[in-house]
């Protein structure tokens, strides 16, 4: 494919629709009988197709966002075909395992210890560890499951493989992201490798441009009659949501598309609610997005300290012009920390540096101006990113519901240490709308201070994803984590979702994914005693090198091979 093919934005009309959907009911039938080696090929053969077109599908994806050409053109590869293609190989690993009678987790670090069982996913191997020297990703499960449990119920819907075609979910209703362009092929993935359910992708209207790219990445699924990719606007959606032939709807949006969906809008939605009666009687699930935190455990940090974490904060931030439902929104930072105002200033001069980058999502601007204008002089525009300064007598509507847009608050809270983190703790999980992900920064020295309290307290954290010094979002790019909400939503109180997805250990009954990062970037991290090798990550606002470092991560998310992987290391060390 060229980039000048990728231009289809025709809607597709109703009797296309239905098309497509007896298409799929077919393929998923079919899938339902396949054996395990056979969907594990089928799995791999996408993931080659996706590495081949990578390239088209980034430019695409920068086109449809309006990227500074070369500034920020690294997002787009790692979130789109870089996150996207190593996903199919690890569900295939995980079906082959189960061909051979064992679980998805096994050979996987399993812990046990004070009531929960936590499967690290993150190093598996030795390629793993090079790449994200110095990460370590656990996936966290609901308190009571044990070791054997989780072994024993790994795998989903994939352990019912080949058994009779009634083992099908039939067709499901993929509304996609308009924000992030992995979103809505994994979304898919997951429906096929975890329910047995094949997917017709409705995209967003940002990303109709992508059709063409989608068809051509996901060629072999598409084959088998097990995806299909359609534009439309919200009157194709409503169809497909009421059409007899979707038995199941996932979202990835707003609280209010959702409640629109399920309860309609309006008076109809009041009665609805009342009621308990949904519009629709079909299984939905979400992934939400919400006001995510980044709690700054104050200490004693070096200038170069105050400098990288303020980068880091900015990229929480700024990444994808601020428009992503895991976009850090609330800084909790402690009134009582000597260094606040240095830090700061520090990410005021981080903001002022960076190359300017306009609002592309639709309504964004609106979301700023509307920010600045429940906050007036609390508001100040630093370079592309609107700073709120909050007080005890601020208007919530910062901690109420997220802008997705450059806008970040800042709030102070009393405390050192693990008081501090106490009370942001507390503040994050009671004050803050969604549970979708929270980032902490603390020092190793400070971790090492409050010992097991840390650990208690890192647990108290009522999110799905959990950053230890790196941004939550980066579990959107590991596969083995699981993506979504903390646990516990309902239909009539949504929060950020219900539900989740990527997991491609197919682990059941998670309650969150907790990635720990180093505090320190290559070289600084050998002087300072955190014996790593990673540098500035690829992914900050302020890398230099993203683009050729996105380019060499998908090349190496379609063939894991040691060639692949050493070619990441000349840019992402350039930083």
């Amino acid at each position: 494919m060229t980039a000048e093919a990728v231009y289809d934005m025709k809607a597709a009309t109703t009797d296309e629709l239905d098309v497509a959907i007896a298409e799929l009911a077919t393929g998923a039938a079919t899938w339902a009988e396949l054996d395990l080696q056979t969907r594990a090929d089928l799995l791999r053969a996408t993931q080659a197709t996706i590495a081949a077109n990578a390239g088209v599908w980034a430019g695409a994806a920068a086109t449809a966002k309006q990227v500074p050409s070369g500034a920020y053109e690294g997002e787009e590869w790692m979130s789109g075909p870089a996150a996207t293609a190593p996903m199919f190989g690890e569900y295939a690993i995980s079906l082959e395992k189960l061909a051979k009678g064992k679980s998805p987790i096994d050979g996987l670090k399993i812990t046990e210890g004070a009531g929960r069982t936590k499967v690290r996913v993150l190093p598996e191997d030795l390629k793993d560890t090079l790449l994200f020297n110095g990460f370590v990703a656990e996936v966290w499960l609901q308190p009571g499951v044990t070791a054997e449990q989780a072994k024993a119920s790994a795998g989903l819907g994939a352990r019912v493989a080949g058994e009779a075609p009634e083992n099908t979910h039939g067709v499901g209703l993929v509304l996609g992201a308009g924000n992030i362009s992995a979103i809505a092929p994994l979304d898919a993935a997951y429906e096929l490798v975890a329910f047995n359910r094949a997917s017709i992708i409705k995209l967003n209207p940002t990303f109709q441009h992508l059709k063409p790219v989608y068809d051509a990445a996901l060629a072999p699924l598409i084959a088998a009659d097990l995806v299909r990719v359609v534009n439309g606007g919200a009157e194709a959606g409503s169809y497909l949501v009421g059409h007899p032939g979707i038995n199941h709807v996932h979202i990835t949006g707003s609280a209010r598309t959702h409640d629109a969906i399920v309860w309609g809008v309006g008076k109809d939605a009041e009665k609805n609610r009342k009621a308990g009666a949904p519009k629709i009687a079909k299984e939905i699930t979400s992934e939400l997005g919400g006001v995510s935190p980044i709690i700054v455990v104050p200490g004693k940090w070096a200038k170069s300290d105050l400098v990288y974490q303020a980068e880091h904060v900015v990229t929480q931030r700024l990444h994808n012009a601020g428009h992503n439902c895991i976009g850090g929104q609330a800084l909790l930072i402690s009134s009582d920390w000597e260094q606040k105002d240095a830090f700061l200033e520090a990410i005021r001069t981080v903001l002022g540096e960076i190359t300017p980058r306009a609002p592309w999502y639709p309504n964004a601007q609106a979301s700023i101006d509307r920010a600045k204008a429940t906050y007036g002089d609390a508001a100040e525009q630093v370079g592309s990113c609107t700073i709120v300064t909050m007080g005890a007598d601020s208007p919530t509507e910062l901690y109420d519901g997220e802008y997705f847009a450059a806008v970040l608050g800042i709030t102070e809270l009393p405390g050192l240490g693990a008081e501090f983190l106490a009370n942001a703790v507390e503040f994050s999980n009671d004050r803050l709308d969604g549970t979708l992900g929270g980032s902490m920064i603390v020092h190793p020295r400070d971790i090492k201070k409050m010992g097991a309290r840390f650990d208690e307290l890192v647990a108290d954290l009522r999110y799905g994803a959990v950053g230890i010094n790196v941004w939550s979002g980066i579990a959107f790019l590991l596969g083995g984590a699981t993506w979504g909400a903390y646990p516990g939503h309902t239909l009539e109180q949504v929060g950020s979702g219900i539900g989740v997805v990527h997991n491609t250990h197919l682990i059941a009954d998670s309650e969150k994914t907790v990635v720990r990062g180093p505090f320190h970037p290559f070289p600084t991290s050998y002087f300072k005693g955190e014996f790593t090798m990673a540098p500035t990550m690829p992914w900050f606002v302020t890398a230099k090198t993203a683009a050729k470092s996105g380019k060499a991560l998908a090349a190496y998310g379609g063939k894991r091979s040691w060639g692949n992987l050493l070619k990441i290391f000349p840019p992402a060390l350039r930083g």
